[in-house]
């Protein structure tokens, strides 16, 4: 694994961002790893920004003033407050950088620390070992499996439902 680069630069993502964003969002190793569609009309990265809930987090990873990853929370509501769903992209050409586990850190330190989250969730594909790494080594444990979860490349593929419960 490459070291982390020094210029690395974890940032709030704002509605500026959405043309680098949809262009992250689009590259075929992200696009394979979540539930998005090829051809998504850039603008609807742009409307995502611009309607975000009150609860949700959006952060990006920058590397001199390029965005190279995308990472955020969304806060459950009622009697599921104290859980957030947990996504990330890094840019296909920046991955095993230590760009995840930048915006992996940056999320759990703001659920921890600052948001007063205690669980944290999120559905990764089961092929997707340096993911499953990531998420294990930051405490995050298989709940379960979702078995035929979604279409990815013509067949449809199991994904972990994996949590870290604060104590």
């Amino acid at each position: 694994m490459n070291a982390l680069s020094p210029d690395l630069h974890i940032r709030a993502a704002s509605v500026a961002d959405w043309k680098a964003l949809a262009f992250l969002r689009d590259l075929p190793g992200v696009r394979s790893g979540t539930l998005r569609q090829p051809f998504a009309p850039p603008e609807r990265t742009r409307e995502w920004l611009e309607n975000r809930g009150e609860g949700d987090m959006v952060i990006v990873a920058e590397i001199e003033e390029t965005i190279v990853g995308l990472a955020g929370l969304h806060r459950q509501k009622g009697r599921r407050q104290h859980a957030a769903e947990l996504g990330m992209s890094v840019h296909d050409d920046y991955r095993r950088r230590g760009i995840g586990r930048a915006l992996l850190n940056a999320l759990i330190e703001a659920a921890d620390n600052w948001l007063g989250i205690a669980r944290l969730e999120l559905t990764v594909f089961i092929d997707n070992e340096a993911a499953i790494g990531l998420y294990r080594q930051a405490g995050f444990v298989t709940e379960g499996v979702l078995k035929s979860y979604a279409l990815r490349d013509g067949m449809l593929a199991d994904v972990f439902a994996m949590a870290r419960i604060r104590e």
